[in-house]
């Protein structure tokens, strides 16, 4: 008898990660919960369960290597496979980068943001490289297709995220291995609380921009059913990267004056 596929979500206690976790186990998903505020991923494991699913919590700081190693372990344990890696942990710090603390918002931005996602792909793979299945979906943002100011950090893991995917999925698509890249832009999350930004301007997405986390959780839905290298989302997103990446001078340009020369100098 077949087993229903498993789907191990990291950054799971909030926002994107709980709202695909949700969905996945809507979908008949045996879903596993990483992230490291337990009580949040247990009431969302109960919540999986009520509604019929199956879902296992585990507390895990993606900046801890023998985290994600124990993860990965515990997972192969209770379900004996990992069809799906979604590779969704990660948080910003943003501002002026001489007005970032090494210790407090760059280096464990970095950690977790590029070096937990790149261990927690590592620890799956040789699993899925002997079934020779599985699909690691990472998680970057327009900020790894486009840098702006005061995401300085940020943008440089995600374009690092972006870099290490394309990659991987050169590496490993001959075992039948799948690797993707999503890239939303700004999603109504958790994520700005977290991120010291004070704008004078008050710039932020526009609203009609804006994703929700139940957006995002379709999207990575649809990345599975129908797999790709890359996904950018809002789909709008993909001509002001066409734009900057074209016409690079102008970016520069319209950036300062409408957001640089206000925030530093008004």
């Amino acid at each position: 008898m077949d087993h229903p596929p498993v789907i191990l979500v990291t950054g799971a206690s909030s926002g994107i990660g709980a709202a695909t976790a949700r969905l996945f186990g809507q979908k008949g998903y045996r879903v596993v919960l990483a992230a490291r505020r337990y009580n949040r991923l247990e009431s969302l494991a109960m919540e999986i369960r009520n509604a019929g699913g199956q879902s296992l919590p585990f507390a895990a700081d993606m900046s801890v290597l023998e985290d994600i190693e124990r993860l990965v372990d515990r997972t192969l344990r209770a379900y004996d496979q990992i069809d799906i890696l979604f590779n969704n942990a990660g948080y910003g710090r943003l501002g002026w980068l001489e007005n970032l603390d090494p210790e407090q918002d760059i280096e464990p931005q970095l950690r977790v943001n590029l070096c937990g996602l790149v261990y927690l792909a590592r620890a799956v793979l040789p699993h899925m490289i002997a079934r020779r299945s599985g699909h690691i979906i990472n998680m970057s943002s327009v900020a790894g297709l486009m840098a702006t100011p005061t995401y300085s950090i940020y943008a440089a893991s995600k374009f690092a995220v972006r870099g290490f995917t394309d990659a991987l999925r050169r590496e490993v698509g001959v075992y039948g291995v799948r690797v993707s890249g999503i890239y939303p832009g700004g999603v109504a999350t958790e994520f700005s609380s977290h991120t010291g930004s004070n704008r004078k301007t008050g710039v932020t997405t526009p609203a009609f921009l804006r994703l929700s986390s139940e957006d995002v959780a379709n999207a990575v839905w649809k990345l599975v059913q129908h797999p790709r290298r890359k996904l950018v989302i809002p789909w709008v997103m993909n001509l002001a990267v066409w734009i900057a990446t074209l016409f690079p001078g102008l970016a520069d340009r319209v950036i300062e004056q409408q957001f640089v020369r206000p925030e530093r100098l008004g």
